[in-house]
């Protein structure tokens, strides 16, 4: 099968069968966002919407997230992955969100990478999300689903798989694009064994009809 006609083919069917997918992490504002998003990293959104009400009792702005202790962040959020490195990284956020863009997030990616804890994957988060801007975020659902089913070719890092994925998904389609790779990863398409008895998706997947399964 063409790369194309799998590409077109993949977004009939989301469109069909998922045509609203959005971000698990819960969340009310940009700022609970990218904290949200800081807390995610080699995390659940499970156990990030668990911390984060409490998260934002204390601290509901990054003002009051600038001004922190670091033992007062880190003692809420010690129940998630990294727990020291996450405590510097938002509070270091919010002191560059305060100081240097006045308490307005960033719409654009390469600013947004300017923020302590937000690489290029979660600038597209937010990017994405919060201004529904035509990126897609390249997570580890996305990179092993997109090489699987077969989206991707001899793509070695997140950033070729980001590139293959703009390439060949429309301007309107990316931001949801993102999410119907990521869940179809999380709850479908897992990484130890892909649920292929489950799967809307395995007449046009790579990895079905190289396995002898169809």
């Amino acid at each position: 099968m063409r790369t194309s006609e799998r590409y077109k083919q993949l977004i009939e069917y989301f469109s069909k069968h998922q045509p609203e997918a959005e971000t698990e992490l819960v969340y009310e504002k940009p700022y609970e966002l990218i904290v949200a998003v800081i807390l995610s990293a080699q995390c659940t959104d499970k156990r990030v919407n668990i911390i984060t009400p409490e998260f934002f009792e204390h601290f509901p702005n990054e003002k009051s997230l600038a001004n922190a202790e670091f033992e007062d962040v880190f003692s809420i959020i010690k129940s998630c992955s990294f727990p020291n490195n996450k405590a510097k990284h938002l509070i270091g956020m919010a002191k560059t969100l305060d100081k240097e863009f006045k308490g307005v997030l960033p719409s654009d990616v390469e600013e947004l990478q300017k923020l302590p804890g937000i690489g290029r994957k979660s600038a597209n988060v937010i990017a994405s999300v919060v201004f529904n801007k035509a990126v897609i975020a390249v997570d580890t659902h996305v990179f092993r689903v997109s090489n699987r089913i077969g989206l991707t070719t001899n793509a070695k890092t997140p950033l070729e798989t980001e590139m293959q994925l703009t390439k060949h998904i429309p301007e309107d389609k990316r931001a949801i694009a993102h999410h119907w790779i990521l869940l179809h990863g999380r709850y479908i398409c897992k990484a130890r064994k892909p649920d292929c008895s489950n799967c809307g998706i395995k007449s046009f997947c790579r990895y079905y009809e190289n396995n002898n399964l169809i």
